[in-house]
């Protein structure tokens, strides 16, 4: 038995759900998200104030899925009532990133400057020269995009340099010594 899949996912207020065939939607203030069912191994019981994920069969694979999906349907929820954000902070002599129109302008310290175009449903900031705010309603979404920047410069052990989530931990080496 799966202790997440039990727990129904709450319902706040002014969030409407609906189903279609193998398909949920969730609309909310933010926005709406959907998401097609696992076929054959997931039932999904729409109620008033929550969402209830539960296996059709015993079988394994559902037993397996069960609380995955009762996460993703959370996601949903989550995204279009409060969203997420994830933050970046680029560190380095010269490093720096600015938003403009829908494009990401970065300067990473190689002889040209990186542009990522932003993609649709994802809202891009950049309150300082040195910190990138990426936030949206999907969350796989903003993630990925998130993954994308850092990917340019991951941050490296011996100076602390590149692209790092606001709170992530680098593990520093000490150099050479003489």
């Amino acid at each position: 038995m799966s202790r997440i899949g039990k727990k129904p996912v709450a319902l706040p207020s002014g969030v409407t759900t609906s189903k279609d065939g193998q398909t949920l939607t969730v609309k909310g203030p933010k926005g709406t998200l959907s998401m097609t069912m696992m076929d054959d191994l997931i039932t999904y019981d729409v109620k008033d104030d929550e969402i209830s994920v539960q296996p059709l069969t015993k079988s394994q694979r559902g037993r397996q899925v069960w609380g995955m999906q009762r996460t993703l349907v959370q996601n949903l929820v989550t995204g279009v009532t409060e969203g997420y954000t994830k933050t970046l902070e680029i560190s380095g002599v010269g490093y720096r990133a600015k938003v403009q129109g829908k494009t990401l302008n970065m300067q990473l310290g190689f002889s040209h400057d990186v542009n990522i175009d932003i993609p649709e449903g994802i809202e891009v900031k950049t309150p300082d020269a040195t910190t990138v705010e990426v936030s949206g309603i999907d969350k796989q979404k903003v993630g990925h995009f998130a993954a994308e920047i850092r990917k340019w410069r991951k941050p490296e052990p011996y100076k602390g340099k590149g692209i790092k989530y606001r709170g992530e931990y680098v593990f520093r080496k000490e150099g050479k010594k003489k």
